[in-house]
C-alpha cells in the first residue's frame, strides 16, 4: 500500500506532520479528515520511519501530577474508544481533549503524534515516564496479539482496583491521623504559649520546684528559643533517612525492618503480595511470558526482601522448576499463598488463583488496618489527655503547695 507523507492541522490549530497508509491520495485526505487532520500538504513516496528509542543519556525528570486515578479513567476512556472501531489516533487525541490533568493532557496528544508518525503506542508511552513498565508492557503484549481492547479493559480494571484500595486505606486512617495532629497541635500551644506564661510565676515563689516541673519549664524555654534548631534537625534527618532508604543497603534493612514489626509488618507483607498476586496475574492474563511477568511484578511489590523471592523464583522457572517451591522455601510468602500458586500450576489457572489471592488479601488488609486504627483512636486521645494533664500537674502542684503554705 502506498505511503503519503502528510502536513496538517489539527482541530486545536496544532501544525502536524506524519505518514499515512492509503490506496490513493483522496482516501489518505478521508483519512486524515477521518482523524481530526485537515492537511495542507500531501505527498506519495518514502517509507515510514521506524520508532527511535529514546536516547540512554536523555535527562528524564520526575513525573508529577499524574494521580492513579487520572490514569485509570483514562485508560478506560481509551479501551472503550478501541472498542467502538475509532481509530486509534482519533481515540488517543479524544482521551487528550477529554482528560482535566493538564500533565496526561500533553502526554497523550504527545503519544497521539508520535502514534502518527509511526511509532507504536507502547514505544510512544515508554517515552514519557509517565506510564509504568506494566503499563506499556501490557500494551505492547496487546498489540502484538491484535487484542489491544481486551488489555486496556484489564489494564483500566486493574488501575481502578488499585485506586479503591487505597482510597479505602487513607479513608480509615483520616481520623487517626487528624488526632496525632491535633495533640501534637495542644502539645506544643502548651508548651510555647502557656507555660511561659506562668514560668514567671513559679520562678518568683523562691521556691525549690519539683523535677517534673523543672523538667518541663527548662524543656519549654529550650523549645522557645531553638525550636528553629529542632526544626532543621527534623527535616535533616528525615532527607537522611529518605537517602539512606534509597540505597541498596538501607533499602534492604529498612524493609527487612519493617516486615518484623508486630502490626504494621503483618500489613505490609500482605500489601506486597496483594500487589504481586494482582501485577502477575494481569500480566499472565495479558499474554506476558512468566519470566518477563516476574520480573515486572517483582518491582511493583515494592519490597525487596520479597522481591529477592520472587527473583529466585524467576531464576528457577529458567531451570525448568515451578513457581510455589522456591516461594515456599524463601518463608517470606505466607502458607495460602504459595498453595494457591500450586493448585493454580497444577490444574492451568494460575491466573484466576492469582487474582483470588489478591482479593482475598485486599479484604484482609482492609480490616486489618480498620481493626488496627480502632484500636489506635482511644489510645490516642488517652496519649493526649495524658500528656496534658502532666503539664498541668507539673505547673499546678508547685502553686497548690505555696497556697497550702500561706494558708
Amino acid at each position: 500500500m502506498p505511503v503519503f507523507e502528510y502536513r496538517g492541522v489539527s482541530h486545536a490549530g496544532k501544525a502536524l506532520k506524519g505518514y499515512v497508509d492509503a490506496e490513493s491520495a483522496r482516501a489518505a485526505r478521508l483519512q486524515l479528515r477521518r482523524d481530526g487532520v485537515f492537511p495542507t500538504e500531501l505527498r506519495e513516496g518514502g517509507e515510514r520511519p521506524e520508532a527511535t528509542a529514546p536516547s540512554r543519556f536523555t535527562l528524564r525528570l520526575p513525573s508529577f501530577g499524574v494521580a492513579l486515578s487520572d490514569q485509570s479513567v483514562a485508560t478506560r476512556q481509551l479501551s472503550t474508544l478501541v472498542g467502538a472501531g475509532v481509530p486509534l489516533v482519533r481515540a488517543l487525541g479524544a482521551v487528550s481533549e477529554q482528560s482535566e490533568n493538564k500533565k496526561l493532557k500533553a502526554e497523550f496528544g504527545r503519544i497521539r503524534d508520535r502514534v502518527n508518525e509511526g511509532a507504536s503506542l507502547a514505544d510512544s508511552m515508554a517515552g514519557g515516564g509517565v506510564f509504568s513498565d506494566l503499563y506499556t508492557s501490557m500494551v505492547r503484549a496487546g498489540e502484538a496479539g491484535g487484542a489491544l481492547e481486551r488489555i486496556l479493559e484489564r489494564l483500566a480494571r486493574y488501575l481502578e482496583d488499585q485506586v479503591r484500595l487505597r482510597n479505602k486505606v487513607t479513608s480509615i486512617l483520616v481520623y487517626p491521623l487528624f488526632m496525632l495532629a491535633f495533640a501534637a497541635l495542644v502539645v506544643v500551644v502548651l508548651v510555647t504559649v502557656v507555660l511561659p506564661q506562668i514560668t514567671s510565676l513559679l520562678e518568683s515563689l523562691d521556691r525549690e520546684l519539683p523535677l517534673p516541673t523543672v523538667i518541663i519549664i527548662e524543656g519549654s524555654e529550650f523549645l522557645g528559643t531553638w525550636w528553629w534548631a529542632v526544626l532543621g534537625v527534623a527535616v535533616a534527618g528525615g532527607f537522611g533517612l529518605r537517602a539512606f532508604v534509597r540505597t541498596q543497603r538501607g533499602r534492604a534493612l529498612w524493609d527487612r525492618t519493617l516486615l518484623r514489626l508486630p502490626v504494621v509488618g503483618r500489613v505490609a507483607r500482605v500489601v506486597a503480595v496483594s500487589r504481586f498476586t494482582r501485577t502477575l496475574s494481569t500480566l499472565l492474563a495479558g499474554g506476558i511470558p512468566i519470566v518477563r511477568a516476574l520480573d515486572v511484578a517483582r518491582s511493583v511489590a515494592g519490597n525487596v526482601v520479597l522481591g529477592a523471592a520472587i527473583e529466585e523464583a524467576r531464576e528457577a522457572i529458567t531451570e525448568g522448576a515451578s513457581i510455589a517451591a522456591p516461594l515456599r522455601q524463601s518463608g517470606e510468602f505466607p502458607p495460602m499463598v504459595t498453595q494457591m500458586i500450586e493448585v493454580g500450576e497444577q490444574s492451568g489457572q494460575l491466573e484466576a488463583m492469582l487474582e483470588k489471592v489478591a482479593e482475598t488479601y485486599d479484604e484482609e488488609v482492609e480490616t486489618t488496618i480498620s481493626r488496627f486504627t480502632a484500636l489506635l483512636e482511644p489510645l490516642l486521645i488517652l496519649l493526649m489527655v495524658g500528656i496534658v494533664l502532666v503539664i498541668i500537674l507539673a505547673t499546678l502542684v508547685p502553686l497548690l503547695d505555696f497556697t497550702s503554705t500561706l494558708s
